[in-house]
């Protein structure tokens, strides 16, 4: 079976207005630029969005989003993050080729989204009943490749106001796993910043936003000076992963920013 080309978008953070801009850039433009020059670079099976789609919750933030990708024509699978409204974003991306918090059958792969959003927290959680979903989804496949897809990613990251801020029951999260060996990634975002580590056995990807990105390895908030970014995978049959981080070029950073008295959640 031929490998499952996969392009992985995260923390577009789109408003209703697209003038409207967080960290002095435009969310709208960005997301645009990112899209191009992922969508000429290569053919994509399906786009994956993992989160913090909308920065305002508003219905035309999501709008706006479906929008921009109406050149695709493939499955856009998108779940929510801490800054998104879980009930808007089910029913204006969850219809046609837009699917919110599926499970999803990719050439040999499995790819099953999850809801991490807990309402007026920038942590995550993973409810009880998403752990049973996901129990019974890996059961019912248990023998094909799976990638799983959460907004709050399930390990440090090595930045004390980031951590603080993660997935508050990631053990849990990891309990599944680990009794399915065919899941051979979580993939998640939130964090803005690349990750590819280890959980026990299992690789755990982020990515960079579309817009702005958090310096790595700090005490309280900092902007990296890094462009929009997203993430390319390769998903093959005999399980292996094959990922690139593509930064973008010709993009004009803004200055460092320190917040020491709170982080942007």
């Amino acid at each position: 079976m031929p490998p499952v080309q996969l392009l992985h978008l995260t923390d577009p953070h789109l408003f209703g207005d697209p003038r409207r801009e967080i960290y002095d850039v435009n969310t709208a433009d960005s997301f645009r630029a990112v899209l191009s020059d992922a969508l000429q670079r290569k053919r994509y099976d399906a786009v994956l969005v993992t989160g913090d789609i909308a920065e305002d919750e508003s219905r035309d933030a999501y709008r706006n989003f479906r929008d921009a990708l109406g050149a695709f024509t493939g499955p856009v699978l998108c779940l929510p993050g801490n800054h998104d409204s879980p009930a808007t974003m089910a029913a204006t991306l969850g219809s046609g080729s837009f699917q919110y918090c599926a499970s999803t059958v990719l050439g040999g792969w499995h790819v099953i989204a999850l809801n991490s959003h807990v309402a007026r927290n920038p942590a995550g959680r993973i409810a009880p009943q998403e752990l049973e979903r996901l129990e019974a989804a890996l059961a019912l496949r248990r023998d094909v490749n799976t990638l799983v897809c959460v907004h709050h990613p399930p390990v440090r990251v090595g930045s004390r106001w980031l951590d603080g801020v993660g997935l508050m029951n990631a053990t849990e999260l990891m309990d599944v796993v680990a009794r399915y060996p065919k899941v051979r990634a979580v993939v998640a975002g939130h964090v803005h910043q690349q990750l590819d580590t280890l959980a026990g056995s299992v690789r755990v990807l982020t990515t960079p936003s579309t817009c702005a990105q958090f310096l790595p390895n700090t005490e309280n908030c900092e902007m990296d000076q890094r462009p929009p970014a997203y993430r390319t995978l390769t998903l093959r049959d005999d399980g292996a992963i094959e990922t690139e981080v593509v930064w973008l070029r010709k993009w004009r950073a803004t200055k460092p920013v320190r917040d020491t008295r709170q982080g942007p959640f």
